[in-house]
């Protein structure tokens, strides 16, 4: 017989790794933080970077745009 904690546990494990699938899907580039606190997830933060594309090599030296 499992017991009601057990239950509530096993819901809450689910909740937050929902919670970071979701996060990881939405994001291209960045990071998703998860916070423990006395072993329990109690936050979970996502960061996205934007990339900006490098200049391409045929953009080089004109007109002060590139790197020469």
């Amino acid at each position: 017989m499992n017991h009601p904690a057990d239950e509530t546990n096993a819901a809450a494990e689910q909740r937050w790794l929902e919670v970071v699938r979701e996060k990881v899907r939405a994001i291209r580039f960045g990071s998703v933080l998860v916070t423990v606190h006395e072993g329990r997830v109690t936050q979970v933060e996502s960061v996205e970077k934007t990339r900006i594309d490098p200049e391409r090599p045929e953009d080089r030296g004109r007109g002060g745009k590139g790197r020469a």
